[in-house]
């Protein structure tokens, strides 16, 4: 259920709303937006008698909401959601009118290595770092990160160059550490739906990037990203970072029909990470600039200045001046759809 309020409702009567909704046994989730708040009920099992709430003052109507997931949905909330981080650059916005690119090394593995490819990122125009600390990996043999010395070199990296940081935390210890450290939290494939993660998290006050699980649906997806924001956190972002199919040319079959789908059903920004969709290093820019023409509201890119060396997905990182080139493409891209990089 969906209490809209007038545009003009002042903030004592979305809290009286609001407490009435909790004495009922409910709990309620107030959406503001451009033109009006929105209240979402949730926790009710059977339909909500609305007669108490609709004549309370400042409520327009009381919406039916059929879908499973309601916080995410743009019948809560019609315009798009922007989320901003603040760097030491400036603010970058996912959501808007500008395009957002991230761009950095799969794993840090030194200060070396991560001084190098941030000096190249900085240089091609990105100002926001991704880089893991935590890395699930399929064997557990192979490179699992540096933990919090990774996170420490993180922050010297947006202490040197002031590049905001993106980086994923992989359980609830973990979340506590990326969350002192870092500016976004990421959630990977494997971990979408890992529920007590996604309830961490949204009690987070930073922003969360949301990865689509490796075979996951859309609505298993976006019910994801109702989990994070029905704790109260609402800077979602959503990443496309491909799915297993029967194909084997790539790692991955990168999903861009999922941009369009999201967007009508969803306020969430989306972005795609061409990465993983593809695994193969001369597929990123192309399927970045696909990514752009279909409407994605950023890349996540893994960039890295050796990566014929890398200890994580080398074979799937480009070198530094590639993603300068990236860049440079996706800004004329962007244009013809009357957007800017930002």
């Amino acid at each position: 259920m969906l209490v809209v309020m007038h545009a003009h409702a002042t903030e004592e009567q979305v809290r009286a709303v609001c407490e009435r909704i909790e004495s009922l046994g409910y709990k309620a989730l107030p959406v503001p937006g451009a033109g009006r708040t929105a209240v979402c009920i949730t926790g009710n099992k059977s339909v909500v008698d609305v007669g108490s709430l609709e004549s309370m003052s400042g409520v327009a109507e009381c919406i039916p909401v059929s879908k499973p997931y309601k916080l995410v949905s743009r019948d809560v909330k019609e315009e798009n959601t922007v989320v901003r981080i603040p760097t030491p650059l400036g603010d970058v916005a996912f959501g808007d009118t500008t395009l957002a690119i991230v761009g950095g090394p799969c794993a840090i593995e030194t200060r070396e290595q991560a001084f190098a490819v941030a000096k190249g990122v900085k240089a091609a125009g990105a100002r926001l770092f991704r880089g893991g600390a935590y890395k699930p990996r399929t064997s557990p043999y192979s490179f699992q990160g540096l933990g919090e010395p990774g996170l420490q070199i993180l922050a010297a990296v947006r202490d040197e160059f002031g590049l905001g940081i993106v980086t994923e935390a992989i359980d609830n210890e973990s979340l506590d550490l990326v969350e002192k450290y870092a500016d976004v939290i990421q959630i990977g494939a494997r971990n979408m739906q890992n529920f007590s993660l996604l309830k961490r998290a949204g009690r987070s006050k930073k922003p969360v990037l949301l990865k689509r699980g490796m075979s996951a649906t859309l609505d298993e997806f976006l019910m994801a990203a109702e989990y994070v924001m029905s704790e109260g956190n609402y800077n979602v972002i959503l990443c496309e970072r491909g799915v297993r199919t029967f194909s084997d040319f790539t790692r991955n079959t990168l999903d861009l029909s999922i941009i369009p789908a999201v967007q009508k059903r969803s306020h969430l920004p989306i972005v795609v990470d061409p990465s993983h969709g593809t695994g193969k290093r001369h597929k990123v820019l192309p399927l970045s600039r696909a990514a752009v023409a279909v409407g994605a509201d950023g890349l996540l890119v893994e960039v890295h200045h050796d990566p014929d060396r890398a200890l994580s997905d080398g074979m799937q990182s480009i070198l530094p001046e590639e993603f300068a080139q990236l860049i440079v493409e996706a800004r004329e891209i962007a244009a013809v759809l009357h957007r800017t990089v930002n």
